[in-house]
């Protein structure tokens, strides 16, 4: 990690007053730094070194969220991540020494909100855990924020953080969720990369594959054909809009987003 810090002396985890989080990670000094930063922040935290001992410790306690490294023995984080979703929504930060974009842009596939590359700082860990855990909604929305959201045969509950189309339900992410309602909120109107990580993560900073990952698998939940998307259009120079019936063009389906698919090469 960035500069190879020692952990900090453990504090008592103060009852967890900001959450329990479950540190998955095979090499103990990487989580022992983790683990001890968490607490100094106010965090319950747990340990695993391996799948098996994650999954086990997840069933017996969900935890708020879940620090998870992709390279582990007999299981990879991937398929970690998979399982944990089967049981329900968690919000995971995927670990990974790998530079490589396609884990990363894998590991949001399978469901991770967010990730962060070794070396790493752990500071800046601890603040993704914080937007992460913000984002999952520990409170309730303001009244604007609250009211149910609906177009083209989506419907959204921000409160009940349900989702479904044309009466169907939807089995998003905490971040596709969210994206969906930041569109739904303002149909007809373009939005850099940039701009959604700003609203949506609620970070000024970050890869920007990240958005267009997450554009990728809403399209592919709520699009009748993702590769020719009506509702989620790309705005060629700016980043992406919501078109419902009698907004933008609302015509033809785009062409098949060549750039998007070259996010993964």
């Amino acid at each position: 990690m960035e500069n190879s810090p020692s952990a900090p002396p453990h504090a008592p985890a103060t009852g967890g007053r900001r959450g329990r989080v479950l540190v998955v990670d095979d090499d103990p000094t990487v989580a022992e730094v983790v683990v001890g930063y968490l607490h100094r922040a106010g965090y319950a935290v747990e340990r695993a070194g391996d799948g098996p001992a994650a999954l086990e410790r997840f069933a017996a306690a969900r935890p708020d969220l879940v620090v998870l490294d992709l390279m582990l023995p007999a299981m990879d984080g991937f398929e970690v991540c998979r399982r944990m979703r089967a049981h329900g929504p968690v919000p995971v930060i995927m670990l990974t020494a790998r530079g490589d974009e396609e884990d990363r842009v894998l590991g949001l596939e399978t469901g991770a909100d967010d990730y962060v590359t070794k070396p790493f700082s752990p500071r800046e860990l601890v603040l993704r855990v914080e937007s992460v855990l913000r984002r999952a909604g520990a409170g309730t929305p303001a009244a604007e924020e609250a009211r149910p959201l609906s177009g083209a045969g989506l419907r959204l509950d921000p409160v009940a953080r349900s989702a479904s189309r044309d009466g169907a339900g939807l089995a998003l992410t905490l971040r596709e969720f969210d994206l969906l309602a930041f569109l739904l909120r303002h149909p007809g109107r373009a939005f850099g990369r940039e701009e959604l990580m700003r609203e949506v993560w609620g970070w000024d900073f970050g890869d920007l594959s990240t958005v267009t990952v997450h554009i990728r698998r809403l399209r592919g939940k709520v699009e009748q054909d993702p590769a020719r998307p009506r509702l989620i259009r790309t705005v060629w120079g700016v980043g992406y809009r919501l078109d419902l019936p009698g907004d933008g063009d609302g015509g033809a389906p785009e062409a098949p987003d060549r750039t998007e698919g070259a996010a993964r090469a």
